[in-house]
């Protein structure tokens, strides 16, 4: 693709952009009156102020709390109180909350002990000239928060989703938005060197923290101690989403979660706020650890080969966050993980409407929208479900397959769609003879039937039909092994409680929605637009487009069926795939205009905003690199379209009437709205109901 650009700089790769953002960080200095300066916390002090307090007084009555009757008030002195009042005070005393001793019935994990407000006045110090702060944690220790910041672990061993940070190590961005359960960091065991804890704590702590602060935290540390550094974050992704005023408030608790939020702490100003122990965080079910391990055991070697992880399960059962502790748990012990993007609707790497295949090296320290990668390879499907047509979505996903190195013996993870019933489900048979699969691992939750997805065992694959494949099959396609007559593979059957906060539901609050996901997924996408120098957000529409000319690239649609006379119309301001066709594109009259959707590789997306008739151009927005354009010469339109606070909500927007923009439009007309085509029809050996 020929293009011309003016001038643009290119951000680095994701590692080295981090650390661009962190030495040239310019968030205000934060001083002790800026502790709860956040919007949340400044709408709980009106509010606490407005309002009166609600408080019943007791009158001279019994009531009952947790099943107790509280004895009548009367007044003692010593020794007048007989045995039988005695025993009733000493009953209802064991049975209430002491000093945040809990009761039995929590579901607190044992092996764990939640910092509250008291502890983390003890164990964490402040720097507000430096902007930072340090924490002491025990082992066993662990902090829940919402917000947003960097950890860095000075000494002994913290772990956050399974990935477990040492000290020596880089820098870690932590995300722990509304949108997602919240993020805890546990301490898990201090240095098993022969350094005494006490001096090497205190070589530690004078770099970071004054003399008064140092000797503070140095009464808490123990043979078994961790100490983390905490730093505020701000990152082109966080400063264009915070330009939004819907999302601005993104990283703070949520309405359900001000009631439980620790405001009055050292950690408060730096873009992060605790949690009591009241919220739960992430929980981890014995059946979970159970296949980690066995995950982890079959990647060190006791099995032959690499292997290959396929994880399935219905709607909101919870795949994306198990398969990012399969991740980082993975990459504990080894340096990469390669993972397969099966799943159209909720992509983990890339916006949706994408298949891809990437490797991870980088733990994933928080949800989607934060780790937006440029994959080894992608396809574009264009649409969040493949209803329409099936074919093309396994055909693209072979393609992916037939592009990953043979030599390397990586794990791989596949990532599947939830759609687990009726051709969902011959899908899934697909996939698991397409791949030599090593472990199926199927997510699962205690209100759901098995009938509604059942356990895909090498079983109860020997008699089950696929959309492509049919029984007796071998489990691997023969074009995806040696020898045509190799015997089939057999793999490891798995069932997983997901015990993770709102599994088996679908998210009701702001952000939790799966549309606003996707959507979150692609604002971060187009975020990379913006400059890694700290400043004020520039809006999309004031950034230098690329200009290409109609004549060096194919126009496609590839969701509908478009009349070539309504081509320009469908695309203008669309998103579009930027593909790369075998075939060199030429032409000497006009736009090329494609009559079906091609099955080719994808470098990226782009936003067409605007095509010029009489120059002949087309000018995309993208954050592509321009080595990589050059080979470009296809764009390709899906369902898939611009969130609506791109067009209306932009810092920065335009005066008067918006471009792309209309409310002059009546869904109720006969085929104003979207029509479905689906291509996937039925044969008769796919009638048999399991």
């Amino acid at each position: 693709m020929k293009a011309k650009r003016g001038s643009h700089s290119k951000g680095s790769a994701t590692s080295q952009k981090w650390k661009d953002v962190r030495g040239k960080r310019c968030r205000p200095p934060s001083s002790s009156s800026d502790l709860n300066s956040s919007p949340v916390m400044v709408r709980i002090i009106k509010e606490t102020v407005k309002k009166k307090p609600n408080v019943k007084r007791l009158k001279n009555k019994t009531k009952s709390v947790s099943g107790k009757t509280v004895p009548q008030t009367k007044s003692f002195t010593n020794g007048d109180m007989d045995s039988d009042e005695f025993q009733d005070w000493k009953e209802y005393s064991q049975s209430i909350l002491v000093n945040g001793l809990k009761t039995q019935g929590t579901r607190e994990d044992p092996h764990t002990c939640r910092l509250d407000g008291k502890s983390l006045h003890q164990c964490a110090e402040r720097d507000d000239q430096r902007k930072h702060a340090v924490l002491v944690m025990q082992k066993g220790q662990a902090l829940c928060f919402r917000g947003k910041c960097f950890l860095t672990c000075l000494y002994g061993r913290v772990e956050v989703m399974g990935f477990t940070i040492e000290e020596g190590q880089q820098s870690y961005p932590l995300f722990s938005p509304a949108s997602h359960c919240p993020l805890t960091i546990t301490a898990t065991e201090g240095c098993d060197d022969s350094r005494d804890h006490k001096s090497a704590a205190t070589d530690i702590l004078c770099n970071y923290l004054p003399p008064a602060s140092q000797k503070k935290l140095l009464k808490n540390v123990v043979s078994n101690s961790s100490i983390i550094l905490l730093e505020p974050m701000e990152t082109p992704l966080t400063r264009f989403l915070s330009s939004f005023a819907d999302l601005s408030t993104l990283f703070d608790p949520p309405v359900g979660e001000l009631m439980s939020a620790i405001l009055d702490t050292p950690l408060n100003g730096l873009g992060m706020v605790p949690l009591v122990s009241t919220i739960e965080g992430l929980k981890v079910s014995p059946s979970c650890r159970e296949s980690l391990d066995a995950v982890v055991s079959a990647c060190r070697g006791d099995m032959d080969g690499f292997a290959v992880v396929l994880v399935y399960g219905a709607k909101n059962i919870g795949k994306s966050t198990y398969i990012r502790m399969v991740i980082n748990t993975l990459l504990n012990h080894t340096t990469s993980v390669d993972y397969l993007e099966a799943d159209l609707g909720q992509t983990e790497f890339t916006p949706a409407g994408c298949l891809s295949l990437l490797t991870v090296r980088e733990p994933l320290l928080g949800p989607p929208f934060t780790h937006q990668h440029d994959p080894n390879h992608m396809v574009f499907y264009g649409e969040s479900s493949c209803e329409s047509d099936l074919s093309r979505y396994l055909e693209s996903l072979k393609s992916l397959w037939r592009k990953r190195s043979t030599s390397l013996e990586t794990p791989i993870v596949i990532n599947t769609m939830g759609w687990v019933k009726g051709f969902g489900l011959h899908l899934l048979v697909d996939l698991l003879r397409f791949f030599p699969v090593s472990h199926v691992i199927q997510l699962a939750h205690a209100g759901n039937s098995p009938a509604q997805c059942p356990a895909l065992t090498p079983e109860f694959l020997r008699t089950a039909h696929g959309f492509h494949t049919h029984p007796p099959t071998q489990t691997a396609l023969d074009e995806f092994t040696e020898s045509t007559h190799s015997p089939p593979r057999t793999y490891i059957h798995m069932s997983v409680e997901s015990d993770f906060e709102g599994a088996g539901c679908q998210g009701t609050a702001k952000h939790q929605r799966s549309n606003e996901q996707r959507e979150l997924s692609l604002l971060a996408y187009l975020s990379q637009l913006q400059s890694a120098d700290p400043g004020p957000v520039r809006p999309l529409h004031s950034l230098m487009p690329y200009q290409v000319p109609h004549t060096d690239v194919a126009l496609g649609v590839v969701h509908f069926d478009v009349a070539p006379s309504d081509m320009f119309y469908a695309v203008n301001a669309g998103l579009v795939g930027l593909c790369c066709l075998a075939e060199k594109v030429t032409s000497k009259r006009g736009p090329v205009l494609l009559s079906q959707a091609p099955l080719c590789p994808c470098v990226g997306l782009g936003v067409l905003r605007g095509i010029d008739m009489a120059r002949g151009l087309y000018f995309v927005l993208t954050p592509v690199d321009p080595t990589v354009l050059r080979k470009v010469n296809c764009l390709l339109l899906g369902a898939m379209s611009l969130p609506s606070c791109i067009l209306t909500a932009q810092q920065g927007g335009f005066q008067g009437e918006l471009p792309y923009v209309t409310s002059d439009y009546s869904f109720d007309l006969t085929g104003a709205g979207k029509l479905r085509v689906f291509k996937g029809l039925q044969r008769q050996s796919q009638t048999r109901t399991y």
